[in-house]
């Protein structure tokens, strides 16, 4: 006896393939999502049109205020607080290190 083969659908899920072999079940395709692009909030938007130099020293102030903080705050802690919140205030400092060879780099002094 000949079994009937049942017509495909008539639309694909996002899972199928675009052939009608029925492979779809051994190797689906990934599922296609259009994101759309990320807009951020205008709360907190820097201005397009500053310059690297004032946004270098901008980063560069707020990562030695971030440093004096976390060093501050370690004198409250003990223990291996202590030691996680310095290694915290090493990571700032170096950034802050970082970011001034960058804004020696764009203003050099000499």
């Amino acid at each position: 006896m000949i079994r009937s083969t049942p017509s495909p659908p008539e639309s694909e899920t996002p899972t199928q393939s675009t052939s009608q072999t029925g492979d779809h079940h051994h190797n689906p395709q990934p599922l296609k999502i259009a994101i759309p692009p990320h807009k951020p909030s205008p709360m907190f938007v820097v201005a397009p049109d500053i310059g690297t130099e004032t946004l270098l020293a901008h980063a560069c102030e707020s990562l030695a205020s971030a440093s004096v903080m976390a060093s501050d705050f370690a004198g409250f802690l003990e223990g291996s607080q202590r030691n996680t919140m310095l290694g915290i205030q090493q990571v700032i400092m170096l950034a802050e290190l970082t970011v001034n060879r960058a804004l020696d780099n764009v203003d050099p002094q000499d």
